[in-house]
């Protein structure tokens, strides 16, 4: 029965996946066996789709013997994979589930259901997992202003190597991650032979600080988000260590031994990026630490996030970006601090969501942290201070009794003289911004009435994107693995436009913008060409919502960029608007989304009502108008924030005086 529904797309949804933690947590040795399991899912692809439906064609008794053949015949491509031949009877059912899993929906998906499985090992209080969105971010911070970026990357605190992944999608090919869980550095290694097959992992288990993987390496970056708040790191053992060269860490501050053991592996001048607790920034017991670390140029900046972006959900965390010294730097080196925890603080970074909670935009937080970073590593002298938000300190201001680097308190204690007369002018100009936008807005809600069905909702029948796809109402593309590049993310683009073709990034999706990514140098013959009434999808489910974007003139000619789900709809058959309208909605996307911490979107599996033409095209149209009221709004409260935050400015900074609204001033 079970064959029989699955043939025909009628299981519940996501139940490969679901079968794979079942099996798992059936099994009486389950933990050690998920363990396993990584190293199977990367064999699963080395094998690919042709050897994944032999052995799911295999009787019960033979799958586990098989399935040790496949590891020893790949023990080369599989890092530790030699080790795992000797399956038993009792593993067939998840090996099995595993197998289907991969063949159906893809390792990612499988590997991501391993991951969620609870841990029978002792855990590292303060360990999470980093989210996406702050993976990318760090891994653009990373590269400065270089033009290319760095080959060899370091994590100590891999996790599941999610950080690896986004450096080596980037253009690193090195990579050197530990993790003081076996399980996770397994996982690590499977996701990156998975991701980046090109890359070399070299990839470790142990205690990162005392058991170093690599004690020779100099890497080129690092990336590392610690575990917080571990007393027992090993201050006592470890009292001295060569790497404490800006001072021993306080027993309550691991964290300090942590960035100056990602500083230890640093080749000269390079980057790393941490994430670091607030306490870290002006704790009395690591200020000795600090004021070295200030006062050799190891601090570039330190970055205050908003509340909510990273676990503990409650703390607003800090990057600090440091860079092993080149030389001993001058007195008039100098940090940026950028706050971008305060409401407001960053005008495009927040937006509302269903219930009226603040929500946090993600990929507008990342790029204009990201834009400032930038501008602030190409010229520190010229960098222009936002009062609140962002102001580069020279490193004799920052040296005194306490050397509290919180970035609140030397973004908001300052002031900038301005022209009164040229300000109220630019306040004028974005006055009059705003209230044409807001009458756009205003005219596009008012425009016709939305009618309501009746006493109860409407019912359709519905087939898969897979079922439209083998009837050939719509083809599903992705971009190649060869052409996701790092450069095709957007941030990390620094080509002039007219120096190759541009690639729609997932990122431009979500904000709404043109492209502004590119692939590979000599990938661009592999990559997908956009066409007018394209639909894009991103992969990754967004916290706020899903957005599709159906291609315009502009779009057309553009390339495919990672990260990106691209369905060509028979237009004799599907609305372009019609069928992006139904694929983004709420309710569909999520219940076809995997995985815990980075949750994608199996696009094959997403439901379309069956109506004909002449009604897509109306409710293609009412999706059209609801994007254009949605960019209005988008731009409106943009405006709004940008030209109310100004208007505090000047009047905080005295460059204006107060309205009266209607009223007379009191003498």
């Amino acid at each position: 029965m079970e064959g029989w529904l699955a043939a025909r797309g009628q299981l519940p949804v996501g139940s490969p996946l679901d079968d794979v933690k079942a099996q798992l947590r059936r099994h009486p040795d389950g933990f050690e066996i998920a363990q396993r399991m990584s190293a199977v899912v990367l064999a699963l692809v080395r094998i690919g789709e042709k050897g994944q439906k032999e052995l799911l064609g295999c009787a019960a008794e033979a799958l586990p013997a098989s399935m040790g053949t496949v590891m020893r015949d790949h023990a080369a491509e599989v890092p530790g994979g030699a080790a795992l031949t000797g399956f038993e009877r009792g593993d067939e059912p998840v090996l099995r589930a595993v197998v289907r899993g991969v063949h159906e929906t893809g390792a990612v998906p499988v590997l991501d259901a391993l991951a969620e499985l609870p841990r029978d090992e002792a855990g590292v209080r303060g360990a999470y997992a980093t989210p996406a969105a702050l993976v990318e971010l760090m891994a653009d911070l990373v590269a400065g202003a270089g033009d290319s970026y760095p080959q060899s990357i370091l994590d100590p605190a891999c996790g599941t190597g999610g950080l690896l992944v986004a450096a080596a999608e980037r253009g690193a090919t090195a990579l050197y991650g530990q993790d003081v869980m076996p399980a996770q550095a397994g996982q690590a290694l499977a996701r990156l032979g998975v991701l980046v097959p090109s890359a070399a992992a070299h990839m470790s288990d142990g205690d990162s600080l005392r058991h170093d993987a690599f004690p020779e390496l100099e890497a080129e970056a690092a990336l590392c988000n610690p575990p917080y708040g571990d007393r027992d790191w090993g201050h006592d053992e470890l009292a001295y260590d060569a790497r404490w060269e800006y001072g021993l860490p306080p027993k309550g501050e691991p964290e300090l031994a942590w960035l100056q053991h990602c500083l230890s592996h640093l080749a000269s001048g390079g980057y790393a990026v941490l994430v670091l607790p607030p306490g870290t920034a002006e704790r009395a017991s690591g200020r000795r630490v600090r004021a070295e670390l200030v006062r050799r140029g190891a601090v570039r900046a330190i970055v205050a996030l908003p509340t909510g972006i990273a676990p503990p959900l409650h703390v607003g965390l800090h990057l600090w970006v440091v860079q092993k010294p080149v030389h001993e730097r001058p007195e008039s080196l100098s940090i940026l601090f950028l706050d971008a925890s305060a409401p407001g603080a960053l005008s495009d970074v927040r937006a509302t969501g269903g219930r009226g909670e603040k929500m946090i935009d993600e990929e507008g937080l990342r790029e204009a942290i990201a834009r400032r970073w930038r501008a602030f590593v190409t010229s520190s002298e010229t960098f222009e201070t936002e009062p609140g938000i962002a102001r580069a300190v020279g490193v004799v201001d920052l040296l005194d009794d306490v050397t509290d680097l919180t970035p609140a308190r030397h973004t908001r204690a300052t002031t900038v003289a301005v022209n009164p007369a040229r300000f109220a002018e630019q306040m004028r100009k974005a006055r009059t911004e705003l209230a044409r936008a807001a009458s756009t807005l205003t005219a596009l809600n008012d425009e016709g009435a939305w009618p309501m069905v009746g006493e109860k909702t409407r019912a359709w029948r519905t087939a898969t994107v897979a079922d439209l796809a083998r009837g050939a109402a719509l083809s599903v593309q992705r971009a190649p693995s060869s052409t996701r590049n790092p450069q095709a993310h957007g941030t990390t683009d620094r080509r002039e436009p007219g120096d190759g073709r541009r690639a729609l990034t997932a990122a431009d999706v979500t904000a709404g913008q043109a492209a502004s990514g590119r692939v590979a140098e000599g990938q661009e013959a592999k990559a997908i060409e956009i066409m007018q009434g394209d639909i894009l999808l991103p992969e990754m489910l967004r916290p706020l919502d899903t957005r599709a974007r159906v291609a315009d003139a502009q779009d057309a000619g553009n390339l495919l960029g990672p990260s990106l789900w691209l369905f060509r709809p028979d237009p004799e058959r599907l609305d372009p608007w019609f069928l992006a309208g139904f694929l983004s909605a709420d309710e569909n996307v999520h219940s076809v989304a995997t995985g815990s911490t980075m949750r994608r979107i199996d696009a094959r599996r997403l439901r379309v009502p069956l109506i004909p033409l002449n009604e897509q095209r109306e409710y293609g149209q009412a999706f059209r108008h609801l994007h254009a009221l949605r960019a209005a709004a988008a731009l409106a409260a943009r405006l709004a924030s940008e030209t109310t935050r100004e208007l505090k400015v000047g009047l905080t900074g005295g460059a204006l005086v107060p309205s009266t609204f209607g009223h007379t001033s009191t003498p």
